[in-house]
């Protein structure tokens, strides 16, 4: 073997593996971050911080210099997103631009992920991270916490672009044609209750709180152990994943951690369950 080639796959074979949570201060964020590294960035205008809380709620105790974004105010009709323009110029509002890092955290995982949805949507899916451990380890640690309102908005930072993402969500028609297809994994992120009322055909049941470690904590399992959830759901190498639940919102966290975090191919059906049943002759399996 040729000394370079040899010299190439040394290196390749001791070559640190990029980790999916971004703990170290010096690390490029992550799909997940920690608090310490959050931390490390107060007072940096190109990281924003969201929380998904209600009004209310944030007021009540939130990250310091975070704004808030409840998921309502991304809504259209019928629990679909606004339109592009509509949706960038809302999000924007958070100080979101096509330079800033957002970093998402919320009481409900479920308001988060529709929140990462919404921006992935935009085609910013990259630039989103979600906090490891939520407000309670932040909290808990002591970090900076603030009570009240939001600051009014500030000017904005940017314009936050929307781009081309149509591998994002799929609609009734897109998935019917796909049911039970080799290659396409449906997956029902519902309650058990839920699942035996009435699911998709060739769907697979699977729960969002078995991506946290503990529910309590909000922290997230380490990527191997998230992989292993998808391929005991029976996603194989090369799957499209397609989540779906009530409308939505547990999917969208189901696919952050699909896309983002195990790196399948996926895409969410917003409007999901609500959807379906509103399709005339759509099958329903009981």
């Amino acid at each position: 073997m040729p000394l370079l080639l040899f010299m190439i796959l040394l290196l390749s074979l001791h070559a640190p593996r990029v980790a999916a949570v971004a703990g170290d201060t010096a690390q490029a964020p992550g799909p997940i971050v920690t608090t310490a590294w959050l931390a490390s960035r107060s007072g940096d205008a190109s990281v924003v911080v969201i929380s998904s809380d209600d009004e209310p709620l944030f007021a009540a105790g939130h990250i310091a210099g975070a704004r808030v974004m409840a998921h309502e105010r991304t809504l259209g009709g019928n629990h679909r997103l606004l339109p592009a323009d509509a949706l960038a110029r809302v999000l924007a509002e958070t100080g979101a631009s096509d330079t800033t890092h957002v970093v998402l955290y919320g009481s409900e995982p479920m308001a988060t992920g529709w929140l990462f949805m919404a921006f992935a949507s935009l085609g910013h899916a990259d630039r989103v991270s979600m906090l490891d451990g939520n407000f309670s380890l932040w909290r808990s640690q002591g970090r900076p916490v603030a009570t009240g309102s939001a600051p009014a908005a500030s000017a904005p930072r940017g314009r936050l672009t929307p781009r081309p993402a149509p591998d994002v969500q799929v609609d009734a028609a897109w998935l019917r044609d796909r049911l039970e297809k080799p290659g396409v994994r449906v997956l029902d992120v519902r309650t058990t209750r839920e699942w035996d009322a009435g699911r998709l055909p060739g769907a697979t049941f699977i729960l969002w709180q078995d991506l946290f470690s503990s529910a309590e904590t909000r922290r997230f399992k380490t990527p191997e152990e998230i992989r292993a959830l998808f391929a005991k759901a029976g996603v194989k190498t090369g799957d499209q994943v397609v989540t779906y639940c009530a409308v939505g919102m547990r999917a969208s966290l189901m696919y952050f951690a699909a896309t983002r975090i195990a790196g399948l191919p996926g895409r969410v059906y917003v409007g999901s369950m609500r959807d379906w049943e509103q399709q005339p002759g759509y099958p329903i399996v009981r």
